[in-house]
């Protein structure tokens, strides 16, 4: 039978109020009852009742984790970090899907009947309404690898994606390439626009570059490979900064079958650094994002928003870097 808050008031000689109290966050007990509830509650092997705490507090510690692109493996690192590091800090995490879904309302209707403390919301290609959704309901609400503004209505984390489309450009032009292209994920994603317009205005710093743009329809494999596929049948350009690793990886399998090499005849950089990208096989020249340091100040902010420390919203901005492989030429 299930060791009971009866039978460790009993095993401590205190009355059940302050068996409660001791497991209850905040509350006032005495060191010497904590001292004997503890020991009487190791010795049982006695857990508190999560669900029965969280009626008494009128908090669920539990923090819904929502995302929409489970077809790109970088967020299995997410999720592993994010997930970690909740339960590290005593925090629960609820996976949220919410992978074709297109109106906010619903997402906070969904979190709200689970009582969440707060949401994370994982993503670069939900727009930024969503976040918006939660914080309007009073939600503590923090968007890892969301969109950077100057006046945040939401607080929001992530690698400085106009700069990252710049130093993707130098690479390649330092390179010798001199028609340069960018593949991106959907159109329509804040990430991808940024990311492309760093790229050409950098590239329109220097004579003689030609630049050229596409999207694949996701940030995918499947999207990647599809959109190098179809470019393949007109004319190349000499290197291309694909908006994220897992596109890059697609893009170099459709070059790959068609026979054209990589880095000989075509040059590919990426984004993220994800740990498939460094496989033998695939061996991705990309930039690194900073995603521990990411996961690791959301779930900051967000204890922070939980405890009342920290009720405005900022934007962080973090810088990448170039991980050297073996997809582009080396520097000449």
């Amino acid at each position: 039978m299930a060791v009971t808050l009866k039978d460790v008031s009993e095993r401590a000689g205190v009355s059940r109020s302050a068996v409660s109290r001791t497991f209850t966050e905040g509350a006032s007990v005495s060191a010497r009852t904590r001292e004997k509830v503890e020991k009487a509650a190791s010795e049982l092997g006695y857990s508190p009742n999560a669900l029965a705490s969280s009626l008494t507090t009128g908090r669920t510690k539990m923090i819904g984790v929502v995302s929409n692109n489970f077809h790109n493996p970088i967020f299995l690192e997410v999720f592993d970090l994010v997930t970690k590091g909740l339960q590290e800090s005593g925090l629960r995490p609820l996976l949220v899907n919410l992978s074709d879904e297109t109106d906010p309302a619903n997402s906070v209707r969904m979190l709200r009947q689970y009582s969440v403390d707060g949401v994370i919301v994982a993503s670069s290609t939900l727009p930024v309404t969503f976040a918006e959704a939660f914080q309007d309901a009073g939600v503590p609400v923090v968007h890892p690898f969301g969109r950077q503004v100057a006046d945040p209505k939401v607080t929001t984390i992530g690698i400085d994606n106009h700069a990252a489309g710049r130093m993707a450009a130098e690479t390649l032009i330092a390179r010798g390439y001199r028609r340069i292209a960018f593949l991106g994920g959907p159109k329509s994603a804040t990430s991808t626009q940024d990311r492309c317009a760093g790229f050409l205005g950098e590239a329109s710093q220097h004579a003689g570059i030609e630049t050229s743009v596409s999207y694949a329809d996701s940030y995918s494999f499947d999207g990647g490979r599809d959109e190098m596929t179809r470019l393949i049948d007109g004319t190349l350009a000499d290197a291309y900064f694909c908006g994220d690793d897992v596109v890059s990886i697609g893009a170099l399998s459709s070059l790959e079958t068609a026979g054209i090499a990589v880095p000989e005849e075509v040059g590919l950089i990426g984004l993220n650094d994800m740990e498939m990208a460094g496989w033998a096989n695939i061996n991705l020249t990309t930039i690194h994002n900073p995603i521990g340091e990411i996961i690791r100040e959301s779930i900051e902010l967000m204890k922070g928003m939980l405890s009342s420390e920290r009720k405005w919203p900022e934007a962080r901005l973090h810088s990448g870097r170039i991980v050297e492989r073996g997809t582009l030429r080396p520097l000449p």
